[in-house]
C-alpha cells in the first residue's frame, strides 16, 4: 500500500534546509498548527529576522515575533533557545551524534519536546529510520490507509511502522503527502 503512496507523489524529495537551528526554529514554529498555518507564520517570521540566527532573532523584541503570529509561549522559547544556542550547542558535532543523543541534547532545550527533536532529525540531519509516533499527520496517515481509517493503539502504530524499518523517515514523509497535499518543510 505504501508503493501506491510513493507512485502518486513523486515529487518533491525530502531534503534538508542544512542549518539545524533554522530547522529546529521553524519546528517550533510548526508545532501542533497545520502545515499552512506553519509556512504563513514562518514566512512572516523570516521576512522580520531575515537572516535566521540567534543574533538577528534576539534583535527583536517578543511583540514584534507575536506580531508575525507566534503565541507567546513560542516566543518565549525561540528567545530562551536563540540566547542558549552559541554557548551550548552551536559547535556541537550533530552529524556524528546518534538519534539518542541528539534527542536528548534538544530536548533539554524549553520548549522541544520528543516530536520537535525527531523533526531535526528528519529534516536537518536527514536521518532515515525516524518515526514520529505522536504526529498526527502521521497517526491519521497510518490508519487511513491501513485501518479504514479506525483509530489505532500505539502499540498497533508502532508494529506498522517496523514494517518500514530502515527506512521509517521516507515512509513518514510520504504518509504525510497523503494527509495534505502541501510537503511538510523544516
Amino acid at each position: 500500500m505504501l508503493a501506491e503512496v510513493i507512485e502518486k507523489f513523486p515529487e518533491p524529495t525530502l531534503s534538508s534546509k542544512g542549518d539545524l537551528f533554522s530547522t529546529l526554529i521553524r519546528s517550533i514554529i510548526g508545532q501542533q498548527i497545520s502545515v499552512y498555518a506553519a509556512d504563513a507564520v514562518w514566512g512572516r517570521f523570516s521576512e522580520l529576522v531575515e537572516t535566521i540566527s540567534p543574533s538577528s532573532i534576539l534583535r527583536h523584541n517578543s511583540e514584534a515575533l507575536r506580531n508575525c503570529g507566534l503565541s507567546n509561549r513560542k516566543v518565549e522559547y525561540i528567545h530562551a533557545i536563540a540566547k542558549t544556542w552559541g554557548q551550548e550547542y552551536a559547535n556541537l558535532d550533530w552529524d556524528n551524534m546518534s538519534d539518542d543523543e541528539v534527542k536528548e541534547k534538544l530536548v533539554a532545550l524549553r520548549g522541544v519536546g520528543p516530536w520537535t527533536a525527531e523533526m531535526i532529525l528528519m529534516f536537518s540531519l536527514l536521518r532515515p529510520d525516524v518515526f514520529p509516533i505522536d504526529d498526527i499527520g502521521a497517526i491519521r496517515a497510518i490508519e487511513n490507509i491501513y485501518n479504514g481509517g479506525t483509530p489505532m493503539s500505539k502499540q498497533a502504530l508502532l508494529d506498522k511502522a517496523e514494517e518500514w524499518i530502515p527506512w521509517r523517515t521516507v515512509a513518514t514523509w510520504f504518509l504525510w503527502r497523503t494527509i495534505d497535499d502541501e510537503p511538510v518543510e523544516y
